[in-house]
């Protein structure tokens, strides 16, 4: 988009970029006004998203999978779809092969990975993760839902809220305190089917923004899980979760880099077009300092998030990076949505221009994925150890 070269991506990747931009202009933009006035996108283009090869890249060509192991293949899908200024699909494919997908491939039981692994490939099983609940968000050793160990099985009970994907999803991470005596060594990890009695989903949220997206509340009520959809050990719940929090974390902010840049282009066409006291918005001094400094800081952010992506495939990326990536591409995020807002005058507040959408969609995202104060304090904990 701007002046820096990237070197992060070769001319497979580029082939690979050029497929996914055609996709996304094809079958995600021209359908994402309907899918905000459903409150979702459709299962339609799940099952699209699985016929061309873009859900669960990363899994074995046995589960159905293509064994992508780079990352940067995922990191073009999850930048493309920012780039296009539909934040709800921005948010929810990715979560589901990229922070869903992840946790079942690396600790669930041969048996699951083969029930559930295919048909998230295929989009056929939709994925999503629940953690937060009403009276514990970021504090996740304050979650009060439980896992019983029935002897053959254990029985679920509490109620999970603000769930990507909750909705329509078929197959669902779900942290329980299995010990609710040992902190967070009492937190365990289990996937809950769509057809589990007393599994039970809520109507999507009226949200300020990402209005495609599916987010809900989840409810269970003596849920039995069979002891083969316990994921890993027990009470080894809270050790994934911070484990595979570092890949959630990085995929915020690689989206909030792309949504950022989408919103700075759409204000560029603007500002070109708008007339006041006879001339174009761009001529005047504000603007164009306005513009250069948005390009400056999110072309400065683009290349960080390359070479984190760099790192990230190197198994480098720890969770104090990844912390720190997310803080800084969000906090940018939102200023650029403000920014372009303003540069839109009255305009900006419309709900028909983008970045009215866009500036509503950016609120959130220091809010989950753990808030933007979180993010700190996992910094401070590295720097002060």
């Amino acid at each position: 988009m701007f002046g820096l070269h990237r070197s992060l991506f070769t001319e497979e990747h580029d082939l690979f970029r050029q497929s996914v931009r055609d996709f996304i202009a094809r079958e995600i933009v021209p359908n994402n006004a309907q899918w905000e006035k459903d409150k979702m996108v459709s299962r339609e283009s799940w099952l699209k998203f699985g016929e061309n090869g873009f859900l669960g890249m990363q899994a074995p060509e046995e589960l159905g999978g293509m064994n992508i192991q780079d990352f940067r293949y995922h990191a073009i899908l999850i930048e493309e779809i920012g780039l296009s200024g539909c934040s709800g699909p921005a948010i929810g494919y990715p979560l589901h092969s990229d922070i869903v997908m992840p946790y079942i491939l690396h600790y669930a039981t041969e048996e699951a990975k083969k029930k559930y692994i295919p048909k998230m490939i295929t989009g056929e099983y939709i994925g999503a993760v629940a953690m937060t609940e009403p009276g514990a968000g970021s504090d996740l050793q304050g979650m009060r839902s439980t896992a019983e160990d029935r002897g053959d099985h254990y029985l679920i009970n509490g109620s999970k809220t603000f769930i990507t994907n909750g909705y329509l999803s078929d197959v669902v991470v779900v942290a329980a305190k299995t010990d609710p005596s040992k902190g967070a060594k009492g937190i365990s990890l289990f996937l809950v089917d769509r057809n589990m009695k007393g599994f039970s989903k809520g109507v999507p949220f009226e949200k300020v923004g990402l209005h495609a997206q599916d987010t809900c509340e989840l409810f269970f009520e003596d849920v039995v899980v069979p002891k083969e959809n316990l994921l890993g050990k027990v009470g080894d719940g809270f050790k994934y979760l911070m484990t595979e929090l570092a890949q959630e974390r990085l995929v915020v902010a690689l989206s909030a880099v792309a949504l950022g840049e989408f919103m700075l282009l759409s204000t560029l066409d603007y500002v070109k077009q708008r007339k006041a006291f006879g001339k174009s918005i761009s001529d005047f001094q504000n603007t164009r300092f306005k513009l250069a400094e948005m390009t400056a800081a999110l072309e400065q952010g683009r290349i960080y998030c390359d070479y984190l992506v760099q790192l990230h495939n190197e198994g480098k990326l720890d969770s104090a990076m990844a912390s720190a990536a997310k803080y800084n591409m969000t906090e940018l995020q939102c200023k650029v949505a403000d920014e372009c807002v303003q540069l839109h005058g009255g305009y900006g507040y419309m709900w028909e221009y983008p970045v009215a959408r866009g500036w509503a969609d950016a609120r959130v995202q220091r809010i989950y994925a753990g808030t933007n104060e979180i993010m700190k304090e996992l910094i401070a904990r590295k720097i002060l150890k």
